[in-house]
């Protein structure tokens, strides 16, 4: 994060993002390190993915998680640029 950063926006020592800021953050490379450890990579973007759309207003209907599942196979740099453009603007 940017020294610029208001105190507000800056995440606590654990590294969670301050209560009521918006997600998901797309700073990190992979997501969030307090995500349960046991996850794996493609289900951390999968669920990565899942919240970026949900935060723009679209959920996922049920015919789309096979697309969802398809994407996630694909690397953290993908991922991050896919979330990035969901999530651009919002």
């Amino acid at each position: 994060m940017s020294r610029d950063a208001a105190p507000q926006a800056q995440p606590d020592r654990s590294g969670r993002p301050p209560v009521g800021s918006p997600g998901p953050r797309t700073d990190r490379q992979p997501s969030d390190p307090y995500l349960a450890p046991s996850l794996k990579a493609w289900d951390r973007r999968r669920l990565d993915l899942h919240a970026a759309l949900t935060s723009v207003g679209i959920p996922p209907r049920p015919g789309d998680m096979a697309v969802i599942r398809t994407l996630s196979a694909l690397d953290d740099a993908v991922n991050a640029a896919l979330v990035r453009w969901i999530t651009a603007g919002h």
